[in-house]
Order: C-alpha cells, then structure tokens, then sequence
C-alpha cells in the first residue's frame, strides 16, 4: 500500500530534518512525502534545508510535494522587493545569514528562485487535504483565499467543519501534535526547541526527531 509522509515546519532545522529523514520507513519507489511549508527562517541552515530539498525533488520528483508556507511567501517577497522588511524581523535574517556572500551580499541560488516560485499552496488526495496553516470554514478548498491557507489559525484550530476529508496542517505549533476528527496539526515548534514530526498515513503513524 502506497503511504504518504507529512512532515511539518522545518524552520532552518537542517540537524532535525535529516534525523527525521534517516528515522522515516518510506520507500521512495512507491511512498510519497508531502512538506507542509516553513522551511526557512528562524533557525541557522536554511541554505543547507534548500538544498536538501531541491536533492529530494531532484532524485524523486513527482513522489516529493512541497507546500508553500507563510516564511517562503515572505522571502520570495523580500527577494521581489528588498523593501518588504517584515520578512528580516520574522527570522528572515537567520535566513539571509545562512547564504553564501557574494559582494558584501547574500547569493540565493537561481534554484532557490525557482523552487519557491513552484510552491503550491495544498496538496489533496481521495482522503486528505494537506495546507500550510489550514481553512476557513464553511468554504470549498477551491474558494480558499491564499491569505488563509498561509495564515489562518485560530479560526480553523478552534472549528469542527468538516471539509470532506481530514486536514493535515502546520504553521501553529503544538507541543505535541493536535488530533482531532476534522484535522491533525503537526508543526511541533521544531525550531523553538521542540521536536520535528513525521506523520504516516494511512496507518497514523508519528515519527519524531
């Protein structure tokens, strides 16, 4: 049976990240892996994260689904515009630190460009809708607005909707993750100290680093 691997909020968390990848039982041949956003900013090796997910995609295409979260949509703004400055006071520093100088200045990688420009903002299956932060209720995944699938929370957190299909999300970290009929969170504060989850389905299994 074809499993799917959700992994939350990486945050720069490049040690995490790997000894998550190393603890995940999947077979790439025939599993799928689905990131759900944040993988920049905050902590020290957003560089090196990029980089190991441009590898995975590189290596195992279609079978690698990669969300847009609210961090990469800052940064991608940011790289637009220099003059979007909320990204440097929400971890974008660390981020921009992380990079190769070239001239006195960070030097993002042309690939780098183009992986947070095909960032897609949810990812569905017959069973599962995977988003960043989460939804509105009472509305059609097709009428999201982009604003909420990046930022929404405590709206969708404290709902009970049901969308037809269980929501896999991050963006609000939990101190472990948070299981309810309608959606499971599973950004578990990776960069605050906490740990970096794993999510199987569909047998519901975590895994941790």
């Amino acid at each position: 049976m074809e499993k799917i691997f959700a992994i939350g909020d990486i945050h720069g968390c490049l040690d995490k990240l790997e000894s998550l990848l190393c603890k995940i039982p999947a077979d790439l041949d025939r599993d799928m892996m689905v990131f759900l956003g944040d993988y920049v900013d905050r902590g020290p090796d957003s560089f090196k994260v990029l980089e190991l997910l441009l590898d995975l995609k590189k290596k195992h295409g279609e079978r690698m689904i990669f969300l847009q979260g609210n961090h990469e949509w800052m940064f991608s703004r940011y790289i637009e515009d220099n003059s979007f400055r909320s990204f440097l006071f929400t971890g974008g520093r660390k981020t921009l630190e992380s990079y190769p100088v070239q001239d006195g200045c960070p030097e993002i990688p042309p690939s780098h460009m183009e992986f947070l420009k095909e960032l897609t903002p949810v990812y569905e299956t017959e069973q599962y809708i995977f988003v960043h932060a989460g939804l509105k209720p009472g509305i059609p995944v097709s009428r999201q607005r982009p604003e909420d699938l990046l930022w929404i929370r405590s709206e969708f957190i404290r709902s009970s909707y049901d969308w037809g299909k269980r929501v896999i999300f991050g963006h609000t970290p939990f101190f472990q993750p948070l299981i309810e009929a309608n959606k499971v969170g599973i950004d578990t504060g990776a960069v605050f100290g906490g740990q970096l989850t794993c999510l199987s389905l569909p047998d519901f299994e975590f895994f941790f680093a």
